[in-house]
């Protein structure tokens, strides 16, 4: 169900995972010993995202996030960390910022982009595992 009052034209589910967002680093110590990190930013919102994963046997076991970022991004990413864990790196790399809005019951239009900012950054993180 989408709220209209007060000016939130988002999902309940968004509005959950904004404010009480899954595998948030408060504190760079929590993420010692990553077997991958990634970093993007996006000039059109300004929104930086930094994305840690572990891996064993070829499955992201933890993935873990932390961003400067406006509601959709943190969200978005939020969802998005959620979804990978458990995935093998082959099935995260097909997640899509479509498949991550639409687990977050849909996004403003204009904020579509904010889904994109957290599925580079685990591409990112990934192809950092790799070179490792």
């Amino acid at each position: 169900m989408m709220e209209k009052n007060c000016g939130w034209a988002y999902s309940d589910i968004v509005k959950d995972h904004f404010l009480n967002p899954r595998n948030f680093v408060r504190d760079e110590r929590e993420v010692a010993g990553a077997d991958g990190v990634g970093m993007m930013g996006s000039p059109a919102c300004g929104d930086v995202m930094k994305m840690w994963i572990w891996v064993k046997e070829g499955k992201i076991t933890a993935c873990k996030w932390q961003t400067f970022g406006c509601a959709s991004a943190i969200a978005s990413t939020s969802m998005l960390s959620v979804m990978a864990t458990g995935m093998k790196i082959e099935e995260a790399l097909k997640i899509t910022p479509k498949q991550i809005a639409e687990k977050l019951g849909g996004l403003p239009t204009i904020k579509i982009h904010c889904s994109v900012l957290g599925d580079q950054a685990l591409k990112a993180a990934i192809e950092d595992f790799k070179r490792r």
